[in-house]
């Protein structure tokens, strides 16, 4: 591999080794502590699994074989297949029973060596009997711990018999071989007894840990069931604001049916041309069809708007999509208030659900009329603030104080007479915003008017 691959590959590597690290976490292991702790015993039945071989090879080709050491060998080759029949299972969701396999074939090996070549011989070398403490302690737990503690005191034991008879042997006091025993008794309960105490306090947070993040899951997910209600009551409260100017609508458009069909009537005129009365009644009939036409897109207009579905983000221009609601919000407005649209020819276009946006704008609109009972202005432009679309609802209503600016956003508080509002309107645009990335600021003072500016992240696909 040359220099250059090698650097063009280093960017890459910190996101494999990402991605590897979870896949390695993405097992069907039920227990949290498990799944977490998975990846991390994977990696280590790995490295078991190739370091040991490589390193009896190096062996055998450097130093001469001995009995002693092809026991050693094969009880380190039981070891390594059971690590690395272990990720197999772990894989398959089996976490506990690899991990208690994995450390029965390591003092299953210890026992053998040590009943065969004494303590003495093999004492130099604690490594398999700290893994296999730190493994039982850390992974399965403080029985575990103090029973692989338990089964390491027989495997000294054997070690020290092992000595002992070897030095009868040789025809010298076999006694002298316990002389280690409370040593090594002592050193090794101290150990355990340690990580006894930071295993329970390391798994009893680890268990509140996960406690508190369940606990925090299920608010989180009430909260935005909650909020979807909220949505949901708003529109339905919008909803009836427009039901007024709906009804005119559809009135508008059964009035025009009715006239077309007042030309049925014709067909019984005696003398007038059969040609002209069938071509009349085409027309009719496709007057007929435009207007209810009509009544459908109104229909379907106001569905869409109060349907309960997920929230279904999608790239607007927002100028557009407020042009198209301008016959939504001049229903909703009265007479005596002017209602002027500033979205002049740019490109805006931000990440929004439809629906929701529609329902900011009508809550925005609703507020302001309901501030020029009197009538007045409430003007609305679209323009571009480097990354963001900034949105304003300006009207010339009585303004509010500085009081009630700060409290605007708060779920229940309304400026308005008892009974004539919910005072949820800004808390569910502030909601609906924030969850689009955006941000809601309000400008007022008494007699001045108030100025909703609603700021959205520019989308970065192509409007649609």
């Amino acid at each position: 591999m040359t220099t250059d691959t090698l650097r063009a590959l280093l960017p890459t590597m910190p996101s494999i080794a990402i991605r590897g690290w979870r896949w390695l976490g993405e097992v069907p292991i039920a227990d949290a502590i498990d799944r977490r702790n998975a990846p991390t015993m994977q990696v280590l039945f790995a490295v078991i699994a190739t370091t040991l071989p490589l390193s009896w090879v190096i062996h055998f080709s450097s130093l001469d074989i001995t009995p002693g050491m092809l026991l050693l060998a094969a009880m380190d080759l039981i070891t390594v297949a059971t690590a690395a029949i272990g990720i197999v299972v772990i894989r398959r969701g089996a976490f506990r029973v690899a991990v208690s396999a994995f450390l029965a074939a390591l003092l299953l090996g210890l026992f053998v060596t040590h009943a065969q070549l004494g303590y003495r011989l093999v004492a130099p070398d604690q490594t398999s009997q700290m893994l296999s403490l730190a493994v039982s302690g850390l992974v399965l737990g403080r029985r575990a711990l103090w029973t692989v503690f338990g089964v390491l005191m027989l495997v000294f034991l054997a070690g020290f018999t092992a000595d002992a008879a070897i030095l009868a042997k040789a025809g010298q006091s076999p006694m002298s071989a316990f002389h280690f025993v409370p040593a090594a008794a002592f050193s090794y309960f101290v150990i355990v007894l340690v990580l006894d105490r930071c295993i329970t306090a390391l798994r009893v947070a680890l268990r509140d840990s996960e406690a508190h993040r369940r606990a925090l899951q299920h608010e989180i997910d009430e909260r935005e069931r909650m909020q979807a209600r909220l949505l949901h009551a708003q529109k339905m409260e919008t909803m009836g604001r427009l039901a007024a100017g709906v009804a005119h609508d559809f009135n508008n458009v059964l009035g025009v049916v009715i006239g077309y069909a007042d030309a049925r009537h014709r067909i019984d005129d005696v003398g007038d041309d059969p040609r002209e009365i069938a071509r009349d009644m085409a027309d009719a009939l496709e007057g007929v069809a435009a207007s209810a036409q009509k009544g459908v897109e109104l229909t379907r207009r106001l569905l869409d708007f109060a349907r309960r579905d997920e929230t279904r983000y999608v790239v607007l221009d927002a100028g557009q999509l407020l042009c198209d609601m301008q016959p939504m919000l001049r229903r909703l407005l009265p007479r005596s208030i002017a209602l002027s649209l500033d979205t002049a020819p740019i490109d805006a276009p931000v990440r929004v659900d439809r629906s929701q946006f529609e329902l900011v704008a009508l809550d925005i609109a609703t507020n302001a009329r309901d501030a020029m009972p009197e009538g007045g202005r409430l003007q609305v432009a679209v323009q571009r603030e480097g990354d963001h679309v900034e949105i304003a609802f300006a009207d010339t209503g009585h303004g509010m104080t500085a009081d009630d600016v700060e409290r605007a956003f708060e779920p229940f508080h309304s400026t308005k007479p008892a009974g004539a509002g919910t005072g949820l309107g800004l808390a569910t645009t502030r909601c609906v915003v924030e969850r689009a990335g955006g941000t809601v600021a309000l400008d007022s003072a008494p007699g001045r008017g108030t100025t909703v500016r609603v700021r959205l992240p520019r989308a970065d696909q192509p409007t649609t």
